[in-house]
């Protein structure tokens, strides 16, 4: 990690809050990070719930008062941080933390793709968060790229190798969730290589809940037949028994 949380000397009720932001104009967030449940899916991968934060478009910057340096990012992700004062301030201030986010990540957009990896990067760059990462489901129609990632280095961001699958697949590892970012048919998934598995998307518990439902189904099915079938076993023994 960057560096160790500190505890801001204030309370809650005279902390700052960041400026409202105008809602977004598209629909990428909820289609690739809300609606797969994948915030729900991070914070699980990361734990620790009492310090770590896992949060789309949440404002980052020094302070509440430079709302000219603020950025909101798609998804920002931070590992031994206050959680009470970001929700409180509904705003990640780096000096109130005492570091920067480990992680965030920019869904391009028509309107914001070109900012996304130039202005953009040169903020996260100076705010020195240690990965930034852009996903373009058009497949670099609005990025530089289908899928990049930047490391931090010396304090200059350095390109993350990413791995093209074949045409349709690549990804980049991302040292500090342990996933590799991936970008596979336009859709955003990542990839846990200790467990080689993906991370699950509600897609896919309401079709491990289906399975479960229709196995629970066939049991019962099964019980009743073998139950029928010893209660015909007991009619007939019955019958035989009568008629000796």
């Amino acid at each position: 990690m960057v560096g160790k949380t500190t505890t801001p000397t204030r309370t809650h009720t005279e902390l700052e809050r960041f400026p409202e932001f105008p809602p977004r104009d598209d629909m990428n967030n909820p289609i690739y990070l809300y609606r797969p449940s994948y915030i729900y899916a991070l914070e699980l991968h990361m734990g620790n719930p009492e310090t770590t934060i896992v949060l789309g478009e949440v404002p980052v910057g020094w302070t509440p008062r430079q709302s000219v340096g603020v950025r909101r990012p798609d998804l920002l992700i931070a590992d031994n941080v206050n959680r009470a004062v970001i929700i409180e301030q509904w705003g990640y201030a780096i000096e109130q933390q005492g570091k920067p986010p480990d992680f965030v990540l920019e869904v391009a957009s028509a309107t914001t793709g070109g900012t996304d990896y130039t202005a953009k990067r040169r903020d996260y760059e100076a705010y020195g968060i240690p990965e930034y990462w852009r996903f373009d489901p058009s497949g670099g129609e609005y990025h530089d790229a289908a899928l990049a990632g930047d490391r931090l280095v010396d304090g200059a961001y350095q390109s993350i190798e990413i791995e093209w699958l074949d045409e349709n697949r690549c990804r980049g590892y991302s040292e500090f969730l342990g996933l590799y970012v991936c970008w596979e048919y336009g859709e955003l998934r990542w990839y846990d290589p200790r467990t080689q598995s993906y991370l699950r998307t509600h897609a896919d518990d309401v079709e491990r809940a289906e399975m479960e439902r229709q196995r629970a189904d066939r049991a019962e099915e099964r019980a009743d037949r073998a139950e029928a079938e010893l209660e015909r076993l007991r009619n007939r023994l019955g019958e035989e028994g009568g008629s000796e």
